[in-house]
């Protein structure tokens, strides 16, 4: 029987949380090969480039664009209708905001039988026009995938049908933190080698992951406690970012070590996991602390509170309250044996609920549901 072709879409192979989980949904539908599983991009670059290029047989196809409103679009839109027609593609499937509009348009262009989008951001990351523009590619999709409870409450507030909109969490290979080995990493990343490490995983391209919040807290932890903060990621607001920090009188309790492609072997030799963002659909960085087997302290944002359990796995604070923030990770660093049982409850909640092979399941049920809806 001829397998459904089906067509993903990401805007880049960036370092970040959505690419990260493009990748990984594709890496996993490729293992189940139930689909014919094809990868395009708008942007052919970034960090996971090479990863991706690994993926399928096929060659990544790609459709440069420099705005929604030039003919650069326009082209774009008639070179991947043009594919879907000549590759015989049933299912179209965009990740970001961007392969949204792309995706609808292309969708409208070539009569693809099924298209289905994702939302995994809540709200306030956009202007009102670009929250209108995908609120209409998200009317004009067959099916839209929300990595939360969160953000499905928030696109039905904004209009969207409840049964259109699928929770499927973000995956993770548990694996990669399972059995990641703290041993020379502190000295490839020269961090020091006893003081405990407080670790904010996020890019620092946007305001929006409130890093400022955890500079602040960590001044005030290290006031009375020692512990050392570590940020991983890179981008624009680095340098102010430093200046900040300096600013605090606590540049040399921070290291800014700049995009990592060790993550697991940092987290394993890390002490705690904070998340400082003022807004989130689903933090990939919270179920990553806690597959290394670390208590998180995290801002209640998004689908935050889906995963942590106040006090059981770590605790919640509301964004930019940094004094609440430092007061949690005095606590867990003054009782590090309760700390360990946070991480170990957490780490056991992540391989439960958080496994590659569940989330895969549960999109390719959604795929097939919505192909036989098409196919009839």
């Amino acid at each position: 029987m001829k397998k459904h072709r089906i067509l993903h879409i990401t805007g880049s192979f960036n370092q970040g949380g959505t690419e990260r989980q493009a990748i990984e949904t594709v890496r996993g539908l490729v293992a189940a090969d139930e689909f014919d599983i094809r990868l395009a991009t708008l942007n052919l670059e970034g960090p996971l480039l090479a990863e991706a290029r690994d993926l399928t047989a096929e060659p990544i196809h790609t459709f440069p664009i420099d705005s929604f409103m030039s003919r650069s679009f326009v082209r774009a839109v008639v070179a991947c209708s043009r594919l879907i027609k000549d590759e015989d593609i049933d299912l179209i499937h965009s990740h970001d905001f961007y392969t949204n509009i792309f995706a609808a348009a292309v969708g409208a262009f070539a009569g693809v039988a099924v298209r289905i989008a994702s939302k995994r951001e809540t709200f306030g990351m956009r202007s009102r026009r670009q929250e209108s523009v995908e609120n209409f590619a998200f009317k004009h999709a067959d099916a839209i995938v929300a990595n939360s409870s969160a953000v499905k409450e928030m696109l039905v507030e904004h209009g969207i049908a409840g049964e259109k909109v699928s929770v499927i969490y973000n995956s993770l290979d548990t694996s990669r933190f399972e059995n990641a080995s703290a041993n020379g990493i502190r000295s490839a990343l020269h961090l020091p080698g006893e003081t405990p490490l407080i670790t904010l995983v996020a890019n620092l391209r946007h305001d929006v992951k409130n890093v400022p919040m955890f500079l602040r807290a960590a001044r005030k932890v290290t006031e009375t406690t020692r512990a050392h903060f570590v940020i991983a990621g890179e981008g624009p607001l680095e340098a102010e970012l430093k200046d900040l920090a300096a600013s605090l009188g606590i540049a040399g309790e921070v290291s800014f070590i700049g995009r990592s492609m060790r993550v697991p072997e940092l987290l394993s030799a890390s002490f705690a996991g904070v998340l400082t963002s003022n807004a989130e659909g689903f933090s990939n960085s919270i179920i990553e602390y806690m597959a290394a087997g670390k208590p998180v302290v995290a801002t209640r944002v998004g689908g935050a509170a889906e995963v942590i359990s106040e006090g059981e796995t770590g605790f919640l604070v509301e964004a930019n309250d940094s004094e609440r923030l430092a007061e949690h990770l005095i606590t867990l660093l003054k009782s590090p044996d309760e700390a360990a049982r946070l991480g170990e409850r957490g780490r056991s909640l992540v391989k439960e609920r958080f496994a590659k092979p569940r989330q895969i399941e549960a999109l390719s049920e959604l795929y097939r549901r919505k192909l036989r809806e098409a196919f009839l």
